[in-house]
């Protein structure tokens, strides 16, 4: 999941082109903005504790907090700036400059080792948990992640990033009926 996380907002990045409208640079950058705070909660709440427990993750895991305070302040700044001017372009490359720092940490250090160490029923068992909060911090977002995405991505990509979203929440509804 948490490599998920980490694809969607490269992924988002790599649609943010300056010369776009400002509406969809706009679009394209709440959702990274979005994306990250709510990851950026897992990951503290939730995968970052689970690595303490053992005494796992050593220095990498200590500055992820820093840097997640780090994207925090610069997602702030984003939303208060206007997309129509250099300084927004300026801000949202800091943040994905910040990021892949981050994600290459995590990628490298702390993944590896929690998929080494914790075993696979409970990196499972963390993931079920990470997938119920997410849809809790996702709800009272889910109209505005959905337009942004309908703005921000050409049309074929919006059809499939909204199946993808459609076939979760079916697997989901239905894993739960299941149950």
């Amino acid at each position: 999941m948490i490599r998920f996380d980490h694809s969607h907002v490269m992924l988002t990045s790599h649609q943010y082109v300056v010369t776009k409208k400002s509406t969809v640079k706009k679009a394209l950058a709440e959702i990274i903005c979005d994306a990250l705070e709510i990851h950026s909660t897992l990951e503290e709440e939730t995968f970052y504790p689970a690595l303490r427990q053992l005494g796992m993750g050593g220095s990498a895991l200590e500055k992820s907090i820093p840097q997640h305070l780090e994207m925090r302040n610069m997602i702030a700044k984003i939303r208060q700036a206007d997309p129509a001017t250099p300084r927004y372009d300026q801000l949202v490359s800091e943040l994905m400059r910040d990021v892949m720092h981050h994600v290459a940490d995590e990628e490298t250090i702390l993944l590896p080792e929690a998929e080494r160490m914790l075993g696979k029923t409970r990196l499972n068992e963390l993931g079920v948990q990470m997938s119920k909060r997410r849809m809790q911090l996702l709800g009272p977002k889910a109209g505005k992640v959905a337009m942004n995405t309908f703005v921000g991505f050409s049309s074929s990509t919006t059809a499939v990033v909204l199946s993808a979203v459609s076939a979760l929440l079916v697997g989901r509804f239905l894993t739960k009926k299941l149950m």
